[in-house]
């Protein structure tokens, strides 16, 4: 048996960890001024950080209006692609439908972006989120499941759930 193979790969596995360490520590962001990064979007490494307003953790980059059956509720978008496209399409009054007896739904005027999206998402209470295969706004007033499709969008004040749940309508504004 021919063990110079073997050898080869006994000697290349502590380079290849010490690469591997080298590579996960690295941080390969560009410089940046204060100045200048205030006004820029946030990077996407920075969004990861949860943010202190959102219970589920998502961080937040835009304030919003939902007022359900006339009661305002303030919500927060988060600073993804689809959540931005979204807001764009602000103000919009919907009709909503109850599903599954733990969210709202409502038909969109147009497809919103899914790029850089994850495959899916399983939703928090008072989550605002794209069902992509359907093209709607959902929102959840009870737990849900992880849904292949699933977008979160952004996330509901403590209470908005509660309306959520006997609402027959939403009306979503930019904040002012």
């Amino acid at each position: 048996m021919n063990l110079s193979p073997l050898r080869a790969l006994a000697r290349a596995g502590p380079a290849a960890a010490l690469l591997l360490v080298m590579t996960a520590c690295a941080d390969d962001s560009p410089p940046s001024s204060a100045a200048s990064s205030a006004s820029r979007p946030a990077s996407p490494r920075a969004s990861t950080a949860p943010a202190a307003t959102t219970p589920s953790g998502r961080n937040t980059a835009m304030d919003i209006r939902v007022t359900l059956d006339g009661r305002p509720v303030a919500a927060t978008l988060n600073d993804s692609p689809t959540a931005r496209d979204f807001a764009a399409q602000l103000p919009l009054t919907l009709s909503l439908r109850d599903l599954n007896q733990a969210e709202k739904i409502a038909d969109l005027p147009r497809k919103l972006s899914t790029s850089g999206a994850l495959e899916g998402a399983d939703p928090d209470v008072g989550d605002l989120a794209y069902y992509a295969p359907w093209n709607q706004l959902a929102t959840y007033y009870r737990d849900a499941p992880y849904a292949t499709g699933l977008v979160i969008l952004g996330h509901m004040a403590d209470g908005g759930a509660e309306q959520l749940a006997t609402a027959d309508e939403i009306n979503i504004e930019a904040a002012p």
